[in-house]
């Protein structure tokens, strides 16, 4: 059978991802990618170490970010995107946007992180408060709530569940529920963010935007959403507020016309950042450490 006629596969555009080591969910990346685009990933060297301020620091190091990119060169991507939320935050707005620089410098090519991303993501949808959930411990959600504040953004709730490993086998209930904690009732934020691109949320998202009323974005999705802006082409995600302008409810439903200017609005409140709470994550072999602290989940 003659195909000649097929005439090739049809050209594509590439987004090069830089992701941990650890990272599990390539496939829920591409669901937020059109036809016409592909994602070339690669991963950061493995280190012994779990979930915690000291691997965030250990995955973003420049030269191994440099080492990274560089990797994707002889592919030619348009553009780069570093697909992790700890490793973005943890050196605060200017370590994020040394970050990248520095992969810039590599690969010569506009790049993103996921941390930048949120911000950018907040930015266009409007927020000043917003709610948090993510899979780690005391400390690195800490981190990201200064991360946050720094930027300009009030936290009016954060829920965490204490993992130090195997975040990628949280099911969607779960994340729901924390979600629940996070934003305990209407009007509490503007918008809540599930960090982490290692957590698993595409399906939850329309869900938890119908019930919460409120936009609802993640880790994986504002990467992708972010990286993809940079060719001009939108991320595919239906029912979902960032990616699908109808979709949105409220402040956000005039679209990107009208980003609020984020300016500087204090210091997280000391009766956000509470106790931790005494609830154990119910999730078998899920976050099991030595330390008592970091398996507890709890709302702050």
């Amino acid at each position: 059978m003659d195909i000649s006629f097929l005439g090739g596969p049809a050209p594509q555009r590439g987004v090069g991802v830089v992701a941990p080591f650890d990272f599990a969910l390539d496939r829920e990346l591409w669901r937020w990618v059109p036809d016409d685009v592909s994602l070339h990933m690669t991963r950061t060297p493995f280190v012994p170490v779990e979930v915690s301020l000291d691997l965030a620091r250990m995955v973003s190091e420049h030269e191994t970010l440099g080492e990274a990119v560089r990797t994707l060169n002889a592919i030619a991507p348009e553009v780069v995107a570093y697909a992790c939320t700890s490793g973005s935050f943890v050196g605060g707005v200017a370590g994020e946007r040394a970050m990248c620089e520095a992969m810039t410098w590599a690969g010569a090519v506009p790049s993103v992180t996921t941390s930048g991303a949120l911000l950018d993501a907040l930015a266009e949808l409007g927020v000043r408060r917003l709610a948090l959930v993510t899979p780690y411990t005391v400390s690195v959600t800490r981190s990201l709530e200064a991360y946050i504040a720094e930027a300009g953004v009030t936290i009016t709730g954060c829920a965490f569940m204490g993992l130090t490993r195997h975040i990628w086998k949280v099911p969607y209930r779960d994340v729901a529920d924390m979600a629940r904690q996070a934003v305990p009732g209407e009007g509490t934020a503007d918008a809540l963010f599930i960090s982490c691109t290692n957590l698993p949320t595409y399906d939850v998202i329309p869900q938890l935007e119908a019930e919460l009323r409120i936009p609802v974005i993640s880790a994986n999705q504002v990467t992708m959403w972010a990286a993809l802006r940079r060719l001009g082409t939108p991320a595919v995600g239906p029912y979902q507020a960032l990616t699908d302008p109808s979709a949105r409810i409220g402040p956000a439903a005039g679209g990107p016309a009208g980003p609020a200017v984020m300016g500087p609005v204090g210091p997280v409140d000391s009766a956000v950042a509470g106790p931790v709470g005494p609830a154990v994550a119910d999730m078998p072999g899920v976050g099991d450490g030595p330390d008592t602290e970091q398996q507890q989940e709890g709302w702050t």
